[in-house]
């Protein structure tokens, strides 16, 4: 069984780890990948569609002779990821409290 991960879910994730540094596509693909199963045709839109909403900016970086696209989070970028938190915390703490419920026939 997989539980699905949701658009704003998957935004939140790639902007904590883009609050740590920048990364270019497919290392932040491998980064995720440590967490979930994510391919590189999944990531490249999610960060698209973050950077059409002025959530990440881009660069380019030679390397080797390529250009490699590096991701950087903005600070509305981090604004986004303060509420994605906040909702994941809140979300998180109702599961909890199901899932940890030590009451028989249900939660309090």
């Amino acid at each position: 069984m997989k539980i699905t991960i949701t658009a704003d879910l998957l935004d939140g994730m790639v902007l904590a780890i883009l609050e740590r540094q920048d990364y270019y596509g497919y290392a932040l693909t491998q980064e995720m990948q440590k967490v979930i199963s994510i391919s590189e045709s999944t990531m490249y839109p999610v960060l698209r569609r973050l950077n059409q909403g002025g959530y990440v900016t881009t660069y380019q970086q030679n390397y080797q002779g390529r250009n490699r696209r590096y991701y950087r989070i903005t600070p509305k970028g981090d604004q986004h990821l303060n509420r994605v938190r906040k909702l994941w915390n809140d979300y998180k703490e109702s599961l909890d409290r199901v899932f940890n419920s030590n009451e028989k026939g249900g939660t309090q």
